[in-house]
């Protein structure tokens, strides 16, 4: 098995150092001399902003600058109000105040799109990073690129959906000529080639870092494991792999590696061996889902759907795993097409918090709507008038009550901000589905019929109740959070109809 993983950097951590970015928190005496401020009227609300921020009112603040930027066209009334934003804890601002920074700064001034890059990221836009990153790496010196890169490498380690942040570093990296010199960033370049599919980009990437070093354990590995993946060209694959554990041999993912050539090549036995010694070195999701298929090759279906089991409480969104089950036990899995369906049913909310006095807690009704990527959820009082209607897309949440429209890009952020009630709406449809929101790992336990009785993912846990048709009846769902404990309880009328 190749496993691409990051060790996560302390100053891949901060909000503004992600691309070697240092802002300065007290620049407005510099703001009052700039010759877009000469009017005394702009002057007035510049020092008013700076009075509001001193009383906390950062808000007012915020929306000062940026206004002032936009009508005085002054990118440096934006970067200020982007660093409020930023003090303020409130990353959406932040993202909306650089976006203005960077379109006013013009676009031989690179320090705004490194901003911007760094919170995109941050707010796990990758995909709406790819151009601006383009535009930043092609003004930049050869030296300047690759520690660029080294900096977009590091903030990896901060990606909730692993995935879509390699194919966005593909989408980058794979623009530049001449490609990067480091090996590291070569390595991290194949598996995010792989990644988006360019399977033979990858063999290449891989094959020229070890024409410089032969002895790369991760190159090794990865292509070996890639080839025999693939069910090609076994004897190289066994002999990369082979060379790999040699140099490492208490490596548990090349022993994996090691176990699956032998699987691709018919030694069912010594594979199985093989993974077993892997899988207890390092329990694995990917390599429980090795394990079971050798199991059920071998036809031995009860040992093969305890490891899955095993593998699902460790990972259940894991590629491998998954794609593994929806080929040998698809009655656990969930169709990719299945994506329209229709809840009703009745909530009940009780947040016991850390004192009593903030106890809190409602009540009322609830409609889900799922039509392809788009979920719509409709939030009712007690007795059936409406209170919010949400709808959630990829990457932004709308929530629609009384007239009036709010968005943003975390929909449980959005209905906690608006309505003060702790209800999860991001993943929702998969959750009432009995499975996963794809995107951050999760833990999956099955029930004797092969139900899933217990979701935790998110920071919830979910326990279910399934009828006798098979239908969900009951769902509860708790999470221990900086307000206290959360106890949730859904009952269905009619549930996915």
């Amino acid at each position: 098995m190749t496993k691409f993983s990051l060790k996560p950097s302390f100053w891949a951590l901060m909000l503004v150092t992600g691309l070697g970015i240092s802002l300065s928190l007290s620049s407005s005496h510099a703001l009052a001399r700039a010759s877009s401020l000469d009017s005394g009227e702009a002057i007035f609300e510049v020092l008013a902003s700076e009075i509001a921020l001193q009383r906390g009112e950062a808000g007012l603040a915020y929306g000062t600058y940026l206004e002032l930027a936009r009508q005085l066209d002054d990118p440096r009334l934006a970067q200020r109000a982007m660093e409020i934003a930023i003090t303020a804890g409130a990353p959406d601002l932040a993202l909306q105040a650089a976006q203005t920074w960077d379109s006013l700064a013009g676009p031989k001034n690179t320090k705004p799109k490194e901003v911007l890059i760094t919170l995109l990221i941050l707010n796990q836009r990758w995909s709406d990073a790819v151009n601006p990153a383009i535009s930043l790496l092609n003004q930049q010196t050869p030296a300047q690129r690759e520690n660029t890169l080294l900096q977009l490498q590091a903030l990896l380690s901060k990606a909730t959906d692993e995935s879509e942040a390699l194919r966005a570093f593909y989408d980058i990296v794979s623009t530049l000529k001449p490609e990067p010199k480091d090996p590291g960033l070569l390595y991290t370049y194949a598996m995010s080639a792989e990644k988006s599919g360019h399977i033979d980009a990858m063999e290449k990437i891989l094959r020229e870092i070890l024409r410089k070093n032969p002895n790369d354990v991760n190159s090794l590995n990865a292509l070996g494991y890639s080839l025999a993946d693939r069910n090609q060209k076994l004897p190289e694959a066994f002999k990369l792999i082979s060379k790999a554990h040699q140099l490492s041999p208490k490596d548990g993912f090349i022993l994996d590696s090691l176990g699956w050539v032998n699987f691709r090549m018919g030694k069912n036995a010594l594979a199985l061996e093989q993974l077993q010694q892997a899988f207890n070195m390092k329990p694995e999701a990917d390599i429980a889902a090795h394990i079971g298929e050798v199991l059920w090759v071998m036809n031995r279906p009860i040992e093969a759907e305890d490891m899955w089991r095993k593998g699902q409480q460790l990972d259940a969104n894991n590629p491998t795993l998954k794609e593994t089950l929806k080929r040998l036990k698809p009655d656990w899995s969930v169709a990719d097409t299945t994506l329209k369906g229709s809840w009703d049913g009745r909530f009940a909310v009780k947040v016991t918090g850390l004192t009593e006095g903030r106890n809190q807690g409602g009540s009322g009704g609830f409609t889900l709507t799922q039509d392809a990527l788009t979920d719509v959820l409709e939030i009712r009082n007690p007795v059936g008038g409406s209170i919010a209607k949400i709808t959630i897309k990829p990457g932004e949440a709308i929530l629609e009550r009384d007239g009036q429209l709010t968005t943003a890009i975390d929909a449980d952020t959005l209905i906690q901000n608006a309505l003060g009630l702790p209800l999860p709406a991001r993943g929702l449809s998969d959750w009432l589905r009995g499975q996963t929101r794809p995107g951050s790992n999760a833990s999956v336990e099955r029930n004797a019929k092969g139900q899933v009785s217990k979701i935790t993912q998110d920071g919830w846990t979910l326990n279910y109740n399934w009828g006798n048709s098979q239908q969900l009846e009951k769902l509860t769902m708790t999470r221990s959070s900086n307000i206290g404990s959360i106890d949730i309880r859904l009952v269905f009328d009619t549930p996915n109809e």
